[in-house]
């Protein structure tokens, strides 16, 4: 087999299990509360990283990291996973899923303005006018098709949504540099994030034991999202000629997704989110295409 055609299954596999795991992030909240939930889910996630760097003999990768290559994942560890899922998480606790995933896919378009603000990039006219193209979708997802009254459904929601975009965007400008091998970074990341995540349950007096329905969440969650999808989506991006051979392919995810959570969660989907999301997209591919 062609590592061509191996990099487009590793992207399949990836798009296939992130088109779920807003349906899980919905479903589990029913049972567990967002902060314990970040917790157990970044716990399953050491696990499986650990299981994978073992495998791979990855693990020995770590006696050649200095002080600094420490400090480094616990910075991005506090990023993503505790801080990110924490604050989302939140966000689907209080909007429909279809809405926090659609709002917490701008972040392309976050990504974007940081790398202008923060990597002193130039911009131009028309990628100016794509973000404005996908900020008019965020609106329309936030008002529920109602951007002339602007009259937010759920205004702490959807600032949590988009607050995650932030938080993942500063991860990735931030992690962009580190050439360390990326799933050894990534279970390292994972540790020191699940450890300040148990902190902050314990140190809040939150913690808890979720019941099965709620274990099962955090596995899944753990497993698919935080775990296995990101190692099969750094390997596409490895064996993939260019990176937007695979790259294209995430935009299927959201679409998958919202067919999922209707079919699952049981949301009617709303006209607004579908046109937002349409939109979202459409500024984010003008973006890449004004360079």
């Amino acid at each position: 087999m062609q590592d061509q055609t191996k990099a487009y299954l590793y992207a399949a596999v990836t798009v296939l299990f992130w088109s779920t795991v807003a349906t899980a992030f919905k479903l589990s909240l029913r049972h567990v509360s967002a902060d314990a939930l970040v917790f157990y889910s970044s716990l399953v996630s050491v696990v499986v990283l650990l299981c994978i760097t073992l495998a791979t003999g990855r693990l020995r990768q770590l006696r050649r990291w200095t002080s600094a290559d420490i400090r480094t994942s616990l910075s991005l560890g506090f990023l993503n996973p505790f801080l990110y899922y924490l604050v989302l998480f939140r966000a689907y606790d209080l909007l429909p899923a279809q809405e926090a995933l659609t709002l917490n896919f701008a972040w392309p378009v976050v990504l974007a303005l940081f790398s202008i603000l923060l990597l002193r990039q130039p911009i131009s006219a028309r990628a100016l006018l794509a973000m404005a193209v996908s900020f008019a979708g965020v609106v329309l997802i936030a008002t529920r098709g109602d951007p002339l009254g602007l009259d937010l459904a759920n205004p702490l929601g959807v600032a949590l949504a988009l607050g995650s975009t932030v938080i993942w965007a500063l991860y990735w400008i931030y992690g962009v540099k580190d050439s360390r091998d990326p799933v050894t970074r990534l279970l390292v990341n994972f540790g020191f994030g699940c450890v300040l995540s148990g902190g902050y349950l314990w140190l809040s007096g939150s913690l808890e034991v979720p019941g099965t329905a709620g274990l099962i969440g955090a596995v899944y969650i753990g497993i698919f999202e935080m775990g296995i999808a990101f190692v099969a989506w750094l390997r596409a991006l490895k064996l993939s000629r260019t990176t937007a051979q695979v790259g294209q392919l995430i935009y299927l995810t959201p679409f998958l997704s919202l067919l999922v959570i209707g079919l699952v969660v049981g949301e009617p989907i709303y006209a607004s989110t579908v046109a937002g999301l349409a939109l979202i997209i459409g500024g984010i591919v003008l973006q890449r295409r004004a360079g």
